[in-house]
């Protein structure tokens, strides 16, 4: 029988479909987010004869693509090799390997240009739309959506999960749904009291900690330069062996930039024990350490003895931040340098090389905040996201206990993790 199609008026997003007139199984996707829309766009194409169902609690979808990348979202990065890519996840690194086997940037990518939409690689190898415009994502996402029939439901929020004779039951404050497989991909809470929901499933969970932070430095003069980029630079955590390099912006709270971000996200749950209060070290010149600066700047002084310091920066610093060092050293801009003393010589090496900045907070935005923490990942099969405790019941993107640093790697996570649970739930 050639099942009819009957077109039902908008459900919130606008987006509906049922099939009637034959039997079919019932998806229920969990969170509309990227892992959660990719499963569901993708399980409804695999499967025409199924009807997916995704729910949303709040009144908006896709809200971490929209605003990702600054609104121009960065969809994946250009890593092609798996052992290598695996490598850019804090947490999960195993299970990722292990996934992206299936499905990784370059299915991304194809995936992505087969319904209109083109990438392209940066220098720094983030993958953004041609159009760098997040909304290009987002709307061959609602499209997919569309084409194939997918339900969407705003403002359900999912209060339980029981299982049932036949599969599930999705429990949510206006009803109930039955299903016979669910995806949960409700993204990650900050607060583990956030998951209780998902307490009658019996899995386990690692407590929830924020990756991907920028550290605050209350008070440092430092702060004054809000809005330079200094690059490349090398961060430290004292009395660790956390370190990373790259650039680093100056903002009015402290420091930023992908150097930050990484160094938060390896160290996110060290940094959480500690209550986010450390000491740092950084080098804004890596390419040298103390003594072969001070070997450099004595040479430098001999031969450029004439010039004037503020007018000859040897490093390719900002001019703001070459200033602000200078006075910090207790160095006059206009003297030459054949009349820099000794000890604002090695006062200047100090700041350059090691200057130790006292951490005290961190501040999270909704365009990079990332959890770590979730469903632990010996409870779920990394070549299919489905649970090893229960049939029928799947995980997908940052409910899982997986993060990557900054740079398209969450994304990569979700997209794969999304896809897996679909291809799993209609070859079932």
């Amino acid at each position: 029988m050639i099942p009819i199609i009957r077109r039902l008026p908008a459900i919130d997003a606008g987006y509906s479909c049922i099939f009637e007139g034959m039997d079919k199984r019932t998806l229920v996707v969990i969170g509309g987010g990227a892992a959660g829309f990719f499963c569901a766009v993708n399980a409804a194409a695999m499967d025409p004869s199924m009807t997916v169902i995704l729910l949303e609690k709040s009144s908006k979808l896709l809200s971490k693509v929209r605003i990702s990348g600054g609104g121009r979202c960065n969809v994946t990065h250009a890593c092609f090799k798996v052992p290598e890519l695996a490598k850019k996840y804090p947490r999960g690194e195993k299970f990722v390997k292990k996934s992206f086997g299936y499905f990784n940037p370059a299915d991304t990518i194809q995936w992505f240009e087969k319904r209109g939409v083109a990438l392209k690689a940066e220098e720094d190898g983030r993958m953004f739309p041609v159009s760098d415009d997040s909304g290009s994502i987002i709307d061959c996402l609602l499209e997919q959506a569309r084409i194939h029939g997918v339900q969407v439901r705003l403002n359900q929020e999912v209060l339980a999960l029981e299982q049932t004779a036949n599969g599930w039951k999705v429990v949510t404050n206006s009803g109930s749904l039955p299903a016979q497989a669910v995806c949960v991909a409700s993204g990650g809470y900050p607060k583990s009291s956030q998951f209780n929901w998902l307490k009658t499933t019996k899995h386990s969970l690692e407590d929830p900690v924020p990756s991907l932070f920028t550290f605050n430095l209350p008070g440092h003069s430092i702060r004054s330069l809000m809005g330079v980029v200094v690059e490349p630079v090398q961060v430290k955590i004292t009395g660790t062996k956390l370190v990373e390099k790259g650039p680093v912006l100056i903002t009015h709270w402290g420091l930023s930039g992908p150097a930050v971000l990484k160094l938060s996200a390896w160290g996110a749950r060290l940094l959480a024990e500690r209550n986010w209060h450390f000491t740092m070290l950084v080098n804004w010149v890596p390419a040298y350490h103390e003594q072969n600066l001070l070997e450099f700047i004595r040479g430098f002084r001999n031969e450029k003895g004439a010039q004037k310091l503020i007018n000859r920066n040897p490093f390719g610093l900002p001019q703001r931040f070459w200033e602000y060092l200078l006075a910090e050293a207790g160095a006059q801009g206009n003297e030459k340098w054949g009349e820099l003393p000794a000890k604002e010589q090695n006062k200047l090496v100090k700041l350059l090389c090691a200057m130790e900045l006292e951490v005290k907070g961190k501040t999270t935005f909704k365009e990079e905040f990332v959890t770590a923490g979730g469903i632990q990942l010996a409870e779920v099969n990394p070549a299919t996201m489905e649970s090893r405790l229960h049939p029928g019941l799947y995980f997908a993107g940052e409910v899982l206990d997986v993060d990557g640093i900054t740079g398209g790697f969450n994304f990569q996570h979700a997209w794969t993790s999304g896809w897996l649970a679909a291809r799993s739930i209609v070859k079932k």
